[in-house]
Parts: structure tokens; C-alpha cells; sequence
């Protein structure tokens, strides 16, 4: 779809990721709905990406509320074409420590959440015949490398699933809809900080990336709306570091051990 302009939704867009991608595909004309539940940050960004950004309050954990965002794209803009699933939340609890709430919290906001917009708007691409669903999972979906993110990386791993299949079914039948994964790896943004729990340091597993600005992020998520794929890592190094995973999981856990202990036993340079 290069040159034309979409009517995208973004999700998760008062901050990070969600508000680069705004302004950048509001810099080029695209019209947008954006969604968040924090309504002050919500209009700035709206106000940023440009005059054609309406801002809707959404609690993307209420099936209703994700209903409604699609009804006021389309009340607004006469269609949707591209839906992005880029609200959630992360963790910083081992395995051992999770709470059931803790667990229910991490599937309801990074998996219910996106379901309930595929379920929303899949329909809508169908009776239009075309559409192009993305989902923004995370690399640790794909290579769960920092176990104090436990139940997040175990909600965007089912993310990931459901994104495969959605994409399986509809091949045959739609071939005009497109269902993208995104796997940023590090970013820096305001994550961490609303993360539950208390923050950790960032693991330095083998092959440690390079951290990435939402920009960064955005400019790549802009790349694949214009040309879409099946799946993207936003990180240069993402698809090596898999590869070494997939190879061989145990020695890749090992060597990851190993730098994590050596790391927590390094004297705090930060003085």
C-alpha cells in the first residue's frame, strides 16, 4: 500500500513504541485511531501525529472497548486497513514467585488484549477482502532469555502462536489479508518502569543486542505495513541469536547462565 493513505488503528499509543509508529505514519498522511487507556498522553500523541488522529480511550483487556474502537474507526473513517495489536505489559517475576493474578494479568493484557482485535476487525478485512493485521510480540515470545520476565515471555510466546495460526487460516481463504508478527528485542522506553514487580538487570545472554529506540522500532513496523511479511525481528541481531537458540537450546542456556552469574558477581560501575 505505499503512497496511498491507510486508515491504521494502534493500539498501546500514549507512549513507546505505539506513539513512534503514530507520529511517523501521521507524518505521511496515514489516518489514524489511536487507543490507550491514559487519556491526556493519548491526545498529546494524537496532536503530534497530526489533524487526521482521532484518540480513543480504550481498556484493551474489555472485549466491548476493542469492539467499540473498531465501530469508531469506521464511524470516522469509512474503513479500516491496517489494525496494529501493540498494547502490553511485562514482568519482572521468576517462575517460582508468580501469582495466579500475576499470570491471569500477563495473558489478559498481552494476549486476551490482541485477541479480542483480531476477533474485532478479521471480519471487517473479510467483507472488505483485503487488510493487514499486525501483532507486536517481543524476540523473548521467540527465545525466553530473560526468565525473570517469566509469565511475558510465556504470553507473547501464545501470542505468537495465535498469530501463526489466524495467519494459516486465512491464507487460503483471504489471501488479500496480511497477519505480521513483529519481535522487537530491547528497547528503550517507559516498559520496564510499568512493568509488575521490581526491575531487574537486563540479562546479557550470548550474543546480547544492541538496545533499540521505539523509533528505531517504528521505522521498521512502517517498512513492514508497506511491504508485508510473515514475520519481522526489529533488532538486527534477532535472527542470529534465534538461530544459536534453535541449535542448540542447552548450550545457549549454559553460556547465558554463565555471563548472567558473572554479571550479578561484577562490581556496580554505575558510581
Amino acid at each position: 500500500m505505499t503512497g496511498t493513505k491507510r486508515v491504521v488503528v494502534v493500539t498501546g499509543a500514549s507512549g513507546g513504541i505505539g506513539a513512534a509508529l503514530a507520529r511517523r505514519l501521521g507524518g505521511r498522511g496515514d489516518r489514524l485511531v489511536l487507543a490507550a487507556r491514559r487519556a491526556d498522553a493519548l491526545a498529546r500523541v494524537a496532536e503530534e501525529a497530526g489533524t487526521d488522529a482521532l484518540p480513543v480511550v480504550t481498556d484493551v483487556t474489555r472485549r466491548d472497548e476493542v469492539e467499540r474502537l473498531r465501530d469508531e474507526a469506521v464511524r470516522a473513517f469509512g474503513r479500516v486497513d491496517v489494525w496494529v495489536n501493540n498494547a502490553g505489559r511485562g514482568i519482572s517475576r521468576p517462575v517460582m514467585e508468580l501469582t495466579d493474578d500475576d499470570f491471569d494479568e500477563m495473558m489478559r493484557v498481552n494476549v486476551k488484549s490482541a485477541l479480542y482485535g483480531m476477533q474485532a476487525v478479521v471480519p471487517h478485512f473479510e467483507k472488505n477482502g483485503s487488510g493487514h493485521l499486525v501483532n507486536v510480540s517481543s524476540f523473548l515470545g521467540r527465545v525466553p532469555l530473560a526468565a525473570h520476565r517469566s509469565a511475558y515471555n510465556a504470553a507473547k510466546a501464545a501470542l505468537n502462536a495465535l498469530t501463526a495460526n489466524l495467519r494459516v487460516d486465512l491464507r487460503a481463504r483471504h489471501p488479500g489479508i496480511h497477519v505480521s508478527l513483529v519481535m522487537p528485542g530491547v528497547v528503550s522506553t517507559e516498559f520496564a518502569a510499568h512493568a509488575l514487580g521490581a526491575d531487574g538487570p537486563a540479562p546479557s545472554p550470548a550474543g546480547a543486542m544492541r538496545p533499540q529506540t521505539a523509533e528505531e522500532v517504528a521505522v521498521r513496523i512502517e517498512d513492514l505495513l508497506d511491504h508485508p511479511r510473515a514475520e519481522i525481528y526489529t533488532n538486527p541481531a534477532g535472527p542470529e541469536i534465534a538461530r544459536r537458540y534453535f541449535e542448540d537450546v542447552e548450550a545457549f542456556e549454559v553460556e547465558a547462565a554463565r555471563e548472567a552469574a558473572l554479571a550479578a558477581s561484577a562490581p556496580d560501575r554505575s558510581l
